[in-house]
């Protein structure tokens, strides 16, 4: 059986996978925070078919005979090129002009990470993304990310209605409360309050985190992203500490996919693809005209 018929079988089903990829990368190019992919291909084990050999006194050296046996996807990689910054006004929509993440959890156990930053206020004052997933915070005084929460603060024991609120570039709450204090937003571990000097190490701040290789971090859906043995460990901190970069508000990342490209590729996979597929049916009949040397 002819080898080119495997090789074009290959040939084939990588550049299905790439037009799978394609379709995915245009679908989501309008989803807030998504990362584009790329399918990478490398070759398959060649079959030798007579050895090198060295070159003597007498003659010279002869190159290795080898005949390839296809292609195979090496990697699909998660590019995370910056996506372009769209302008919303909304004080709760966010943007990492960074390397950082911001991080959200569904149960204070599992994180997340995301770039997508179109976070909203829920009914109890929660900082929570559009799946309702809490986006987290960094206190100095509690051990691990806290759940961010802008409804009220207390004020020597009474306690007093949040009535507007910013973030800054750092990622620090800016409140005022019902009697026009107005200050960072501060937790003790037990209850929120204003610091009107903006220098306390209590002071909430959005928790981000920053990896060390992107590429390996797993999609899980939803934008949302999580840590790999191959992508370092996530750990959340304020994003001055993590030299992530600043965050904006009023803007929103979106997707970095590039249509001119992914259409540019489309092309290519698609002619690969055809031409791979010329090659089986140019095997086939090869192989018919040899059962047809015997004429019965």
């Amino acid at each position: 059986m002819l080898k080119s018929l495997y090789s074009g079988v290959s040939g084939m089903k990588g550049f299905q996978t790439k037009l799978d990829v394609i379709g995915n990368n245009i679908a989501n190019v309008n989803t807030v925070g998504f990362k584009k992919s790329r399918v990478m291909f490398q070759d398959i084990i060649n079959e030798n078919i007579a050895g090198a050999t060295a070159p003597t006194n007498q003659s010279g050296g002869i190159n290795p005979k080898q005949v390839g046996l296809g292609t195979k996807v090496a990697s699909i990689d998660t590019i995370h090129t910056p996506g372009s910054p769209m302008t919303t006004n909304v004080g709760t929509d966010l943007a990492v002009d960074g390397d950082a993440y911001f991080v959200v959890s569904p149960d204070g156990t599992n994180t997340y990470l995301t770039k997508a930053g179109n976070f909203s206020l829920d009914a109890q004052g929660n900082l929570v993304n559009s799946n309702g997933y809490f986006v987290k915070g960094i206190s100095s005084s509690s051990a691990k990310p806290i759940n961010i929460n802008i409804s009220s603060v207390m004020d020597n024991g009474v306690q007093k209605k949040i009535t507007s609120f910013s973030i800054d570039s750092n990622g620090y709450i800016n409140v005022v409360d019902e009697d026009g204090k107005s200050g960072k937003l501060a937790f003790d571990g037990q209850k929120y309050s204003i610091d009107t000097v903006g220098t306390s190490d209590q002071d909430v701040s959005l928790a981000t985190a920053v990896v060390t290789n992107p590429s390996g971090l797993q999609k899980v859906g939803n934008t949302m992203f999580v840590a790999t043995g191959n992508s370092g460990p996530a750990i959340p901190d304020r994003i001055q500490n993590n030299s992530g970069g600043q965050i904006n508000s009023g803007v929103l990342e979106m997707s970095n996919v590039d249509l001119t490209e992914e259409f540019t590729e489309m092309i290519v996979a698609q002619r690969g693809f055809q031409a791979n597929a010329r090659t089986i049916t140019t095997s086939d009949s090869i192989l018919e005209e040899v059962v047809n040397l015997k004429r019965q």
